[in-house]
Order: C-alpha cells, then sequence, then structure tokens
C-alpha cells in the first residue's frame, strides 16, 4: 500500500512539491529525475510528424483511485493535446454520478470523466458520447460543449436549418452559465492584449440550475462533493452492466452467445416442465394494448404473475413507449383482499439491512421518526425492489423536485439539512426504524431469517377502522350473499312496479265522466 502510495501521490501534494521545484526544474527535459513529479517524454507529432514533448503525471484522487494526466505539446507545429486515465482496474460495477448545479460555486467541481463515461444534462436534453479521457470542472465541461458544438455552427446553418436552430438554443443556454466572452475577446485583441477568461464561479450573473450527470459503465469518472459524501447536491448510485456494456469494455467477446444452444434450451426446457410442473404456470408474460399516457400513440403494458417466498402472488406490470421513451413500472397484489393491515417494523442495523428485499404497495405509507420522514399511501406507487433502491429512489425524487421549487430556495438550509440526513440514513451511517404501514396488508419485507423469526423486525396486524375501509371502498363491498340480495333487489323492483300500475289505474277510475252538451 506505501509503495502504490509513493508512485501516485496525492494531486496535492504533487502540487505543492512542484510549486517548491525552482521554475527552470519544473521546466527542463529530465526522464529519469525522481524528484521532478512530472515526467517528460520525447514522442511523434501526429500532425507535423516532427519530436513533441508529452508529460505523464501519475496521481491519486482524494476519494476516488489513481489516474494518470498525460499532456502533449508540441512546440514547432503548436498542436497541444490532453487527456486522462485511469491507471485501476474495472470496477465490477458501473457508476452514476450526479450533481444539481443551483450556484455559480458548483461550477468548480472537479470532474473526472474518463473514455467510457457518458456525460448527461437533462435541462439542456443533451447527452455527450464517451470520448476522451478529461480531467476538469463543470465549467470547464460547459466551455468544451461550447466549442465542440460552435465550430460546425455556421455550415449547420445552411445544411441543416432544423438541428441548427435547436444547437443554437443549446449554446445559448451554455453561454448563460460561463458568460459569453466573444465581445471581451474582440476587444482584447483589438487592443492587443491577452488576458485569461472570468471564471464563471466570479460573475455576478443570476444562474439557472441544471443537473449534471456521469454514466460510466467501467466506473472509473467521478465528481467532486463539497464536505462528505453526505453532500446533499451530490449523489451516487451504482448499477450491474449489461452484456453490450461488458462487450464495449472488452470483458466478454463479441462472438460468444448470449445463451446456449436452440437444442440445448429445449432440453433444459423439457426437464423444467418434468421437474416442476407447476412453477411455470408464472412464467407466461401478458401483453395488454394501450397508448401512451405521455404522447398518446399506442403502447403496450407487459405483466407478469410472481410468487414472493413466505408472502403471496403478486403482479409486475411495466410500460415502455417506443415513441417518446416514457416508462413507468408497478406492483399490485394478486391475492384477496386481507381481513386485517398489517404494520411493519425493522431496525436496520447495517448496510447488510439495507439488501432486504421490499415489496411496497400503492396502499403502504412510509416513515423514518429519526429523520421525520413520512411518505403517505399512494406516493411512489407500488414498488418491488430492495431497501437502498427505494431510499435512493425516495432521494431522488425529493432532490429533483424540491431542490427546484421555490419553497425549497426559500428554505434552503433546513432541506440541505433534511437530505444530509436522509443520505446518512440510505448509507446505513447510523441505525435507524423503517416503518411500513399497510391497510390492505399487501406490503413485504424479506425476513433474512426465513423461516425463524427476525429479530430485527416486528409484524403487527390489527382491525382497519371505519375510516380506512370507507377510504379503500370496502364498506359497500359485499363478496358473500349478495345472490340473496340480489333476489331481494328484483323483488322490490316487482313489487314497486306493481304498486305503480295499481296507482295509475286507480286513478284513472277515480276520473269524472265528461259532461254532456244540452
Amino acid at each position: 500500500m506505501s509503495s502504490n502510495s509513493e508512485l501516485f501521490p496525492a494531486i496535492g501534494s504533487v502540487a505543492d512539491q512542484t510549486q517548491k521545484l525552482p521554475v527552470q526544474a519544473q521546466a527542463v527535459e529530465v526522464t529519469l529525475d525522481e524528484e521532478k513529479p512530472v515526467q517528460e517524454i520525447e514522442s511523434l507529432c501526429m500532425r507535423c510528424e516532427k519530436q513533441g514533448m508529452t508529460r505523464l503525471l501519475l496521481t491519486s484522487i482524494p476519494y476516488f483511485r489513481e489516474i494518470i494526466v498525460m499532456s502533449f505539446r508540441c512546440e514547432h507545429c503548436g498542436f497541444s493535446n490532453n487527456e486522462v486515465q485511469s491507471a485501476g482496474a474495472i470496477r465490477p460495477e458501473g457508476a452514476v454520478y450526479t450533481v444539481r448545479v443551483l450556484s455559480r460555486e458548483d461550477l468548480d467541481r472537479q470532474v473526472v470523466k474518463s473514455n467510457t463515461c457518458s456525460v448527461i444534462i437533462p435541462q439542456f436534453e443533451l447527452t455527450i458520447p464517451p470520448g476522451r479521457g478529461q480531467l476538469t470542472t463543470i465549467e470547464g465541461l460547459i466551455r468544451d460543449i461550447i466549442t465542440d458544438l460552435g465550430a460546425d455552427q455556421p455550415l449547420r446553418r445552411i445544411q441543416n436549418p432544423g438541428a441548427y436552430t435547436k444547437i443554437e438554443g443549446i449554446l445559448a443556454k451554455c453561454k448563460d452559465i460561463v458568460g459569453d466572452d466573444e465581445e471581451d475577446n474582440a476587444d482584447d485583441n483589438a487592443t492587443g492584449a491577452l488576458q485569461t477568461p472570468k471564471r464563471a464561479s466570479e460573475m455576478d450573473a443570476p444562474l439557472t440550475p441544471f443537473t449534471v450527470r456521469l454514466d460510466d459503465p467501467a466506473g472509473n469518472s467521478f465528481i467532486e462533493f463539497v464536505g462528505s459524501m453526505a453532500d446533499p447536491k451530490w449523489n451516487l448510485r451504482t448499477y450491474h452492466r449489461t452484456r453490450e456494456q461488458n462487450i464495449e469494455l472488452g470483458l466478454v467477446a463479441p462472438d460468444e452467445s448470449a445463451s446456449a444452444p436452440a437444442e440445448a434450451k429445449a432440453d433444459e426446457k423439457k426437464d423444467e416442465d418434468e421437474d416442476e410442473p407447476l412453477t411455470n404456470q408464472n412464467e407466461e408474460i401478458y401483453t395488454f394494448h394501450g397508448t401512451c399516457s405521455s404522447c398518446g400513440h399506442p403502447c403496450d403494458t407487459l405483466i407478469k404473475k410472481v410468487n414472493i417466498p413466505y408472502f403471496k402472488d403478486v403482479l409486475i406490470m411495466s410500460t415502455n413507449c417506443d415513441k417518446c421513451g416514457y416508462r413507468d413500472n408497478e406492483v399490485k397484489s394478486g391475492a384477496a383482499i386481507s381481513a386485517q393491515g398489517k404494520k411493519i417494523t425493522l431496525k436496520v442495523e447495517d448496510r447488510e439491512d439495507l439488501s432486504r428485499d421490499i415489496l411496497k404497495s400503492e396502499s403502504c405509507g412510509l416513515s423514518i421518526p429519526e429523520i421525520d420522514l413520512v411518505l403517505q399511501a399512494g406516493t411512489l406507487g407500488g414498488r418491488f425492489t430492495t431497501l437502498e433502491g427505494i431510499l435512493d429512489q425516495v432521494y431522488e425524487e425529493l432532490s429533483e423536485k424540491l431542490f427546484a421549487s421555490g419553497d425549497a430556495r426559500g428554505d434552503k438550509a433546513a432541506f440541505e439539512t433534511f437530505l444530509k440526513k436522509l443520505k446518512a440514513v440510505k448509507n446505513a451511517e447510523h441505525p435507524f426504524t423503517l416503518i411500513l404501514d399497510d391497510p390492505l396488508a399487501n406490503s413485504y419485507l424479506q425476513n433474512l431469517y426465513a423461516p425463524d423469526p427476525d429479530p430485527n423486525m416486528t409484524i403487527e396486524l390489527y382491525d382497519r377502522s371505519w375510516q380506512q375501509n370507507e377510504d379503500l371502498g370496502l364498506n359497500d363491498m359485499k363478496v358473500e350473499g349478495y345472490e340473496e340480495d340480489a333476489k331481494e333487489g328484483e323483488a322490490k323492483v316487482h313489487t314497486s312496479e306493481a304498486d305503480a300500475a295499481k296507482a295509475d289505474t286507480e286513478l284513472k277510475t277515480e276520473e269524472p265522466a265528461p259532461a254532456k252538451a244540452g
């Protein structure tokens, strides 16, 4: 470990060491000088085919990992280039870093972007595909977007006016963030003075909040957090890579078949049918045709029945629109309505408890007393995930929607404090209590000791109140003896019809005869 830290010193110590060296020692060409933090190697310039200089810096980012910063410059033609590569192994999981830029100070956050990372800014409807690695800041990313997209705008204006207009809108939003320096640069060129562009974080202009998201299947990218990982504007989510992503990373050969041969699959399916004839009843997926609630185009909803051990059958529904990309999934109970409600209380003590499976129905309320978090029934709909997954979803929903609202900005300090507590809870930094209250008893929390009782979990059954039954529509619902009620209803109808007919006959009988003319 010590040898690794000597080979990859922290970037702060490298800066201090470089600052202490004389200017001549920093610029002179040295190949194997251990006192010099930057290694210089002569290499061929690909533009003029003369010798340039490549500088390598082996360093480590705090709370991240080791990286190699490479910079090339040719003194003959002026060509320069820089790149960042990870010096570690590919991580077992992909990573998604999300930062919500709410103030100009957030533009100075450091960004490590690997060559497998995609940059997404949802507010601009902008996705930057994987490219060369970079060590920059959020402001640097925005300036690169302006440079890259603005280079071909004069040509797009003639060839594709539609694309020109859309890209011009993106460039306008980016220039509002970092400031439009074209006029300042023109004035500087006119006077012959060269000035460094003013940092966007030092500007007094208002900043429109936006989100920066790094999606790296290799897990080798990073966005700096402020203070600690409890930063309410910063979030990290890991995920399992798909087979296509493993192929792109070179972890899986593309010619390897994704499944067994057809004959092997047929034999395996035959064996399964013989061994487990009852389980295949739940393997069928039903398709229901409908319309997308977002764009109105035809859209299919897939429904599958799943049996949860020690619980009951549930229906998992998934909707995916090919036209607008709208996605939604929900879980509903596939069994009868329970006679009693259920209240589940779990004492979460470590991260192992976060891996428990959880089924939260749409009639279930969720609360964590330690941080004053209360989710009413119907919030988030029905979800079948893990405890960590549902806490991540709660955090993302609150941070995305409430940060952008006026009330959240007015009480920013209190809300940021709440989000820090929520992040500490979802990372299991301290014990907390999770309470699920479902009047229909359609929610479930995995028992790690099943079939034995779980010492950290208590399950309480209770009788629903009249108001709860009224809210659920159960007071007017009758599932037994309704045939007799139907017969009584028909008899009442016939009786009322007979009474009405009798009354009409009596009225006609009592009508006086018309008088005759004299």
